[in-house]
């Protein structure tokens, strides 16, 4: 369980399909929880299914804001999910993650529910992403996106949205049993 240096802001600042794959091993720590990324989903700025599709609106401001930093908001009014801010208008959201440290506080959070954190609404509660968090940068020592560790990537369409579906820009760590869904077989 090793993170590497905090991604640099340029690293964010280019196309979400771009950066998602490039997170997919990374370290993601918030506040003393953390674990390695297994799964994303890219969402681009004329993208039917982004929440940026329609421009800016301030609940999506911050995806319009400077790149590497948090876009979070509430799914049915229900669950925080996480996003990564790439270039404007895109970004990517973080849907599941091999839990490494903080394991009892995640457990506690998600009131001892299992899995911790396969599936964005599930990382957010184990990791306690709240809306305090959006528009926050990556680069804290309790807040922050660094490198991990090299994993083979696989794509396939995204999942749980209604536009777009067929576009391929779900990325996993390949033969991961962290992940919220397996991936289509080829």
């Amino acid at each position: 369980m090793t993170a590497g240096q905090p991604y640099p802001v340029p690293f964010y600042d280019r196309p979400a399909q771009w950066v998602a794959p490039e997170l997919i091993g990374a370290w993601l720590q918030v506040g003393p929880c953390g674990g390695y990324v297994t799964e994303v989903e890219a969402y681009g700025r004329d993208d039917p299914a982004s929440h940026s599709f329609r421009g800016p609106t301030p609940r999506n401001a911050a995806m319009f804001g400077p790149p590497g930093r948090a876009y979070v908001y509430r799914s049915y009014g229900i669950h925080w999910c996480l996003n990564v801010v790439c270039t404007a208008g895109e970004a990517v959201l973080i849907r599941a993650m091999e839990p490494q440290v903080g394991l009892s506080q995640m457990m506690a959070r998600r009131g001892g529910m299992q899995p911790l954190a396969l599936g964005p609404g599930r990382l957010a509660q184990a990791l306690g992403i709240t809306g305090q968090h959006d528009g926050r940068p990556f680069d804290a020592s309790d807040f922050r996106l660094a490198q991990g560790r090299k994993l083979a990537v696989i794509a396939g369409p995204r999942i749980g949205i209604s536009r777009a579906c067929d576009v391929p820009w779900r990325f996993g760590a390949a033969g991961s049993p962290f992940l919220s869904r397996p991936f289509p077989a080829p």
